[in-house]
């Protein structure tokens, strides 16, 4: 749907929200990001002549209001209001309706909130030095608000078993993953002590955050929010993804004892550090399952886009930060090197070139080169976000080409070690416990499979966290 096309249809709903039929939308503007939700930036011209900055998010087309796993969009605008109400900085919400949309499907329209939300720009630009220093302790000052909201005051919020509920998810898009059993099994033989169940963000973390160069300005992105934990929301800004590459534990730009503290002299309830490990482990394993939900979003053809595609390839991001953070069984090996030798399961000879110059290597290459230059040059805004995302992707795909006729061997020879014949059988026999005596080869091999997935998905990881910017 083009800009011209929701200003005409937006027009009555804001006329009656804002008490304005003078009003006129334009400068409508499709923004980067938001896998699941569509997310635009406008202006509404009131009569008077006030101009109002606003944010359309939208539900695909077609999709019914909550659909995904989300909220209704209306529900969403209460819940936020809530929010607002019990000190939790959140944009003010313009509409919300989720029946009987004018746009095809459930929006919300908000307030803009001035700021950045890129991480990179959070995390390293010079102007966000004083934020830096004060993030961690706003997160946990504005989440001990949220979970001061009595959970009653907001009818409809569900609750359940994380654990539960993501091993259901993982077991029904049946992808395999050797080490989420691992992760599955730890978390069911570790499970802290339960608290009193409030209201949770359910997704606080960067991309979710508006901030300024003072720190916080506005938590976004509401549609996860659900009754749990109170420890869910803190571990999950913990979580190593949303770290983006810088050497502090929460978001990249705090410490634990940061985030703590501004949540305990806010009034949160006292936190067990134990227990705050323990939603971080979870934390990584949902991420990891969430990761393969929106690449099969792809794969299914439900929602064809590259971002989603690409996605599925951070899965071993999350498999390798779990592995950083489960106890290692005693005894365990380390994983050999990429390019160790293979010879339990030898690589084939290379076969003669059918085909003309360039190989196929090439020719990704070439295409990537026009992505990163061309492409990336002559556009900006979503566009540019898709363009360096598809570079990506055909950098992994030339690594791909190079590495994995050597990788798959090798994986084939660590299967035949431990003495299944896939992933699939793997991953049922950690579940089962039909390993256990054999944990520490089951867990060298996995490492290894896992270190060679990286290899080409994104070899960085590897490399560790980068020191923080001043």
């Amino acid at each position: 749907m083009s800009g011209e096309d929701l200003a005409e249809r937006l027009r009555p709903v804001l006329a009656r929200a804002l008490g304005d039929e003078a009003v006129v939308l334009g400068g409508f503007k499709r923004l980067s990001g938001g896998a699941s939700r569509e997310t635009w930036s406008f202006e509404a011209r009131l009569g008077d002549g006030e101009v109002m900055a606003l944010v359309l998010r939208r539900d695909p087309p077609g999709r019914p209001a909550g659909a995904g796993g989300g909220m209704g969009m209306g529900f969403e605008g209460r819940l936020m209001a809530a929010a607002g109400a019990a000190g939790v900085p959140v944009p003010g919400i313009v509409a919300a309706v989720d029946e009987e949309s004018p746009l095809g499907s459930a929006f919300l329209v908000m307030t803009s909130v001035p700021g950045e939300t890129i991480p990179r720009r959070v995390l390293r630009d010079p102007e966000y030095s004083e934020a830096r220093r004060r993030l961690a302790r706003q997160c946990g000052e504005a989440l001990a608000h949220l979970h001061a909201i009595a959970p009653g005051s907001i009818p409809g919020l569900a609750g359940g078993d994380q654990v539960e509920q993501f091993r259901a998810v993982a077991d029904g898009l049946a992808q395999p993953h050797p080490v989420f059993e691992l992760a599955f099994r730890w978390l069911e033989a570790n499970r802290p002590s339960p608290g009193d169940e409030v209201v949770v963000h359910g997704d606080f973390r960067h991309g979710n955050l508006m901030v300024g160069p003072e720190g916080l300005r506005a938590v976004l992105d509401w549609e996860l929010a659900h009754l749990g934990d109170p420890l869910e929301d803190l571990g999950w800004l913990c979580v190593r993804a949303w770290r983006f590459g810088v050497d502090r534990p929460v978001g990249g730009f705090g410490t634990y004892e940061e985030l703590i503290d501004g949540y305990q002299a806010a009034g949160g309830r006292p936190v067990d550090r134990e227990s705050l490990r323990w939603w971080e482990v979870l934390g990584t394993l949902k991420w990891g399952v969430m990761c393969i939900m929106q690449t099969v979003a792809h794969t299914s053809g439900a929602l064809r886009s590259v971002e989603l595609a690409a996605i599925g390839r951070r899965v071993c991001e999350q498999e390798w930060d779990l592995l950083e953070l489960l106890p290692r069984p005693s005894g365990s090996p380390p994983a050999p090197a990429p390019g160790a030798d293979t010879a339990e399961a030898p690589v084939p000879e290379p076969q003669p070139q059918l085909h003309d110059i360039p190989t196929a290597s090439g020719l990704v290459e070439a295409v990537r080169e026009f992505v990163e230059g061309d492409v990336m040059g002559a556009t900006e805004g979503r566009v540019r976000f898709h363009a360096r995302v598809a570079a990506n992707v055909l950098g992994m795909v030339e690594r791909e080409l190079s590495l994995g006729p050597e990788q798959e061997a090798r994986h084939r020879g660590g299967l035949a070690r431990i003495g299944v014949a896939d992933d699939a059988e793997l991953a049922r026999a950690i579940r089962d416990g039909a390993v256990d005596d054999r944990l520490p080869e089951v867990w060298s091999v996995v490492e290894e499979t896992v270190r060679d997935k990286l290899m080409v998905a994104n070899p960085r990881h590897l490399e560790g966290p980068a020191p923080p910017a001043p």
